[in-house]
């Protein structure tokens, strides 16, 4: 590229950051646990609701049992490697990302000890798999402490705790978040399938373009004038 053509294109300062939940927004967490869950219960996988709540407690599971059904499912089931992609989330993520936006994994599949290794390993395996594309892949709890522009989330406490600390959020729904949503400016909308999701998510992309006065992509899935630039 010539010197006149760099000096054409106005790039943005930095890349536009998608905070990005796994589990519930972009891999089908609830439909594989639910098979997991009939087999560990030995309860017909038809008789357990796939309308679940946060912690699934409409699976009538034992007191403290989901600790153990979790690691059963991770190390036995290969439960982050085996997960369906939620339609038309890599599909989506992929324009989304040769667009220019920067994806930025934040999952929090480390919360139960002793199988840390076999949890990364099946994630990134998954990731592979599904050719989902990524930046960054964060593990954490709180999700508010990594930075991103914009974040997609489906868990009722992250997104409170986004809110808290002024960060916009798509919530994709499922039945774990149907209630209990915090009302703010910062809640951009909750979604309930990937075609809404990317059209919320490159609307707030390419206004944050414009404010940069940087380029935007020509077209849908097409890379930006500056995107070996940066």
């Amino acid at each position: 590229m010539s010197k006149e053509s760099e000096q054409a294109i106005r790039p943005p300062s930095e890349r536009f950051v998608l905070g990005l939940d796994l589990d519930g927004c972009v891999a089908d967490f609830y439909g594989y646990m639910r098979e997991v869950a009939a087999e560990w219960t030995g309860v017909p996988v038809e008789e357990l609701t796939p309308d679940v709540s946060y912690g699934m407690p409409e699976w009538k599971l034992l007191p403290n049992e989901y600790p153990r059904l979790h690691r059963f499912a991770v190390t036995q089931r290969d439960l982050f490697k085996e997960m369906a992609p939620v339609p038309g989330a890599p599909q989506s993520i992929r324009r989304l990302g040769t667009e220019g936006i920067r994806i930025r994994i934040i999952t929090h599949r480390l919360f139960i000890r002793w199988f840390h290794e076999i949890a990364v390993a099946q994630t990134v395996r998954w990731l592979d798999n599904h050719a989902v594309p990524y930046w960054d892949l964060c593990f954490m709890r709180d999700k508010e402490a990594v930075d991103a522009h914009l974040y997609v989330e489906d868990t009722p406490e992250n997104i409170g705790r986004l809110v808290e600390q002024k960060r916009k959020v798509i919530v994709y729904g499922n039945s774990a978040n149907a209630t209990g949503l915090p009302e703010s400016e910062y809640v951009l909308a909750r979604v309930t399938d990937w075609s809404e999701a990317e059209e919320l998510i490159r609307e707030e992309y390419y206004s944050w373009l414009k404010q940069e006065g940087a380029d935007l992509p020509p077209s849908v899935g097409v890379k930006a004038p500056w995107h070996d630039l940066l």
